[in-house]
């Protein structure tokens, strides 16, 4: 999955939807709910760091596939959503 730029963007875009669901499944309950906020400093940190990648990786992968901005704004858009990265994926495998 690696090897090529839709694979890692593929990678990345798991990883950041699974923090994006901690973040606001597990992380946003313990600190408003619990008063734990730790949990979203860590979590929030590392999904931080994966929608920077992911964006970096989305642009990577447009510029090697030949992606138009109308075309690259369709994983945009669904990272922004809380489970649009695992939806998306399909597309992304066949090519968008």
């Amino acid at each position: 999955m690696w090897s090529t730029a839709v694979g890692r963007l593929r990678l990345v875009g798991w990883m950041e939807g699974a923090s994006f669901v901690l973040l606001l499944g597990v992380a946003m309950p313990l600190k408003y709910i619990w008063g734990e906020p730790l949990a979203v400093r860590v979590v929030g940190l590392t999904h931080g760091v994966l929608w920077m990648a992911f964006l970096w990786l989305l642009y990577d992968a447009m510029k090697q596939q030949g992606w138009t901005w109308r075309q690259a704004a369709v994983p945009l858009v669904a990272g922004l959503l809380p489970f649009g990265p695992f939806i998306i994926d399909r597309r992304l495998r066949e090519g968008l």
